[in-house]
């Protein structure tokens, strides 16, 4: 359970109190996740007191849970023994996604520090592609034999689980680390002793290559259900797995980049608040600059059209409503497509059938939003239906190219191996801003007969 104000406000307490074994004991029965939160409370100087205090075990716990910030105020004040004893702890996944957090200076003190193991483990991952499965995975699996019995199997587990990542999940390999096949611990509990692990595994193995990209394997976790998800290699060699701790956080992170992306803005890793103005604004620039170039095209168009406009003044007064009504019309067909891309539930070779239906939405939304309009203007400039039926039928067929727009470019995104997020809104209502206004002045050059 999380912490409660008057807890957190008893721990800040005793720190200042400098109470030091009744903190320890409160700490050693608190969560570690709530431990980290605290710490990155304190001052660098409590902070470390605080940290020292904890059981070798549980220290290695927090220290995984902490912002990459406060890890390195932790590094640089501690020595190198207890820096080893806290690489060592760490899961390999939590390592090396620290190391290429830190600076260069703080990981050479890292690597230095580590066992050779350690090291050369901590290398291997870091020479996988960034946001690939193998630079998430880790090495912490329990592996067994086929032919091991399932006494000898849970005798296996007891002397080598304590460490491991997860030992619900066993994977059956050869002296080669070939991936034979899964084996629960269920299934392990279910069967005599004397039962022989190729028995009784699932030979049916869900897998995934150490290249292949993590939102990939983020998709096939939900799409199986999945606790855990073992990485091969291209000769089927399992060398490490994916647990769903891991891709939470890649949910997360992938959830973010496209939000962002979505918002015209270039993605950034680091929270809002921790994230400098200057970065911020190096981030938002350029697409501001490619979003401001792209809407002078709609200028060209006013430009083009002016005689139009200038014969009758009044057609200016629908420009914003018109452009407003498309941008929204399109941002909630992409919305829903970008999603569904994201979920796999539509794929590029859907376009078609996804063409269809956002017709016949645009066609019931065009049909609604131009009527309403069109006898709300009717009412309001009475003497001018042709001006109003004008707009109604612009209205019309905005709705209905901004529908098609909105369905169309992210999947030609998707089909060109770009990110589907980039035809969100910004980029969306730019394009059906100008096809808008297109419609709308060719329109009313034919049937209000105007040059």
């Amino acid at each position: 359970m999380e912490l409660t104000n008057e807890e957190r406000d008893d721990l800040h307490s005793l720190v200042e109190r400098k109470q030091f074994k009744q903190l320890k004991d409160k700490l050693c029965d608190m969560n570690e996740v709530d431990i980290a939160d605290l710490i990155s409370e304190l001052s660098p100087e409590s902070a470390l007191v605080i940290f020292r205090l904890l059981p070798k075990d549980l220290s290695s716990e927090v220290f995984a849970c902490m912002e990459i910030e406060q890890q390195q105020t932790i590094i640089n004040s501690i020595e190198d023994r207890e820096l080893n004893q806290i690489i060592e702890d760490l899961a390999i996944d939590d390592a090396v996604d620290m190391v290429e957090e830190l600076p260069a200076s703080v990981v050479k003190r890292i690597l230095k520090a580590a066992t050779p193991a350690t090291r050369s483990l901590i290398n291997q991952y870091l020479q996988y592609p960034e946001n690939s499965a193998g630079s998430i995975m880790t090495a912490e699996y329990v592996a067994l034999r086929p032919s091991m019995t399932v006494e000898e199997s849970f005798d296996y587990i007891r002397k080598n689980g304590v460490d491991k990542e997860t030992i619900y999940t066993c994977y059956v390999i050869t002296p080669a680390r070939k991936l034979l096949g899964v084996v629960t611990l269920k299934d392990l509990l279910m069967n005599p002793y004397e039962t022989i692990v190729e028995d009784i595994m699932d030979d049916h193995v869900i897998s995934a290559l150490t290249t292949d990209d993590q939102e990939e394997v983020a998709s096939t976790f939900t799409k199986y259900d999945l606790l855990a998800l073992p990485v091969v290699d291209r000769e089927n060699r399992l060398v490490g797995i994916v647990t769903v701790d891991d891709i939470v956080d890649v949910m997360e992170q992938e959830a973010t980049e496209d939000f962002q992306k979505m918002a015209a803005m270039m993605p950034s890793e680091k929270s809002y608040l921790k994230t400098s103005v200057f970065t911020l604004a190096r981030n938002r620039i350029p697409w501001l600059l490619i979003l401001m170039l792209s809407s002078m095209v709609s200028g060209f168009i006013l430009n083009h059209y002016e005689m139009t406009f200038a014969a009758i003044p009044l057609l200016v007064t629908f420009i914003p409503t018109l452009m407003d009504t498309g941008g929204n019309s399109g941002s909630q067909a992409s919305t829903l497509i970008i999603r569904g891309l994201a979920l796999d539930e539509i794929e590029p070779g859907d376009i078609l059938r996804v063409i269809w239906k956002e017709l016949r939405v645009g066609m019931i939304c065009g049909v609604t939003l131009a009527g309403i309009n069109f006898v709300r203007l009717v009412i309001q400039y009475p003497g001018n239906v042709t001006i109003c039926a004008l707009v109604a039928v612009s209205m019309f067929l905005t709705i209905m190219l901004a529908k098609t727009l909105g369905a169309i470019l992210p999947i030609l995104a998707k089909a060109l191996h770009l990110d589907p997020a980039l035809m969100a809104s910004p980029m969306l209502t730019t394009i059906v801003d100008a096809c808008s206004m297109v419609i709308y002045f060719t329109l009313a050059s034919r049937l209000l007969h105007l040059r």
